[in-house]
């Protein structure tokens, strides 16, 4: 027996298909009563579908122009999210803007006029991203993934400033994105260690055919060992946290931190700001970034690190002409 969603889905299907159908036409290919029938097509004219009642010996419904495009049944919810993840695809790192507009209008035309207001009103204006991924070269890798068969492909760190070296051969395990970037997590067997790719940079050669079984993701969380990754730690934390005492109000400092930073309002007007960098040195330059006075508080490798940048960049000064000492 076919679940209520299901019959409601056919029944529009049916009435798209035929100008009019008989209320037992209707019964019979849905094999549910004319009562029920009834029932159904209240619930397609409540989601905003225009069904008119046809008068006569057996009686009959007509489902009205403009819904006979294949059909969708979305509720408000489900078109906010198809209007919205359309809109914002211009800032996911893919070329699919265009793609994506033509998507959003062909979706529009399928649904009921309260829908096609609802997603109307949305507005979205989105930055593209400045690295963009040929979508078939990422469809390629993410259908090698789920495959679970060996990737072969060329690389370089950046396309047309660079020579290809020898292709590569890894066993990929999730495709994961971040900040409008798109990455491939893999287990490198040349290299007998996990590897992430930028798939921007990525080339993939013909199918290889080939399985692998899976290995177990250390934390097994892709996103968080990406994410590690790039912080140059075997976990989601920084490898190099220290604190500095900036002479700045803490809403001048807050737009500028990650999300696990912590910034301390103090009472003389200065912030207490902890983070972290994947270099004691790095670490030493984000606090120095911001335009104010500072006190490097600690740990001691932290205040070692300023100190030395501060070396280096008095040293960096010209002392026009003349003899250096």
């Amino acid at each position: 027996m076919t679940s209520p969603s299901s019959r409601i889905l056919t029944l529009l299907s049916l009435l798209q298909a035929r100008p009019e159908s008989s209320a037992t036409f209707l019964a019979e290919r849905l094999g549910v009563s004319p009562r029920t029938v009834r029932r159904d097509v209240e619930r397609l004219r409540e989601l905003g579908y225009t069904v008119t009642t046809l008068r006569g010996p057996t009686g009959g419904y007509r489902l009205s122009a403009g819904a006979e495009l294949p059909p969708l049944l979305f509720d408000d919810d489900q078109a906010v999210a198809v209007a919205l993840a359309l809109a914002v695809a211009p800032a996911s790192g893919t070329a699919i803007g265009e793609a994506a507009a033509r998507a959003l209008a062909t979706v529009r035309q399928v649904m009921p006029s309260r829908l096609r207001h609802r997603m109307d009103s949305i507005e979205v204006l989105s930055t593209p991203s400045a690295v963009v991924v040929d979508p078939e070269v990422l469809v390629a890798v993410i259908e090698a993934t789920t495959a679970r068969e060996v990737l072969r492909f060329d690389y370089a760190p950046v396309w047309g400033e660079a020579e290809v070296g020898p292709p590569l051969s890894v066993e990929p395990h999730a495709v994961v994105t971040s900040n409008g970037r798109w990455y491939l997590l893999a287990w490198a067997p040349a290299a007998a260690d996990w590897r992430t790719y930028r798939v921007d940079r990525m080339r993939p050669r013909a199918a290889t055919r080939r399985s692998f079984s899976r290995r177990r993701v250390p934390g097994d969380d892709p996103v968080a060992f990406v994410a590690a990754r790039f912080r140059g730690s075997t976990d989601a934390s920084w490898p190099c946290v220290g604190t500095a005492l900036l002479d700045l109000p803490a809403r001048d400092v807050a737009p500028y931190v990650d999300a696990d930073a912590l910034v301390e309002q103090g009472d003389d007007g200065r912030t207490r700001l902890t983070t972290g960098s994947w270099s004691w040195r790095a670490l030493a330059a984000r606090f120095a970034g911001f335009d104010a006075d500072l006190t490097l508080e600690g740990p001691p490798a932290l205040v070692e690190a300023g100190q030395e940048l501060a070396r280096r960049l008095l040293a960096s000064r010209d002392p026009g002409p003349g003899p250096r000492p």
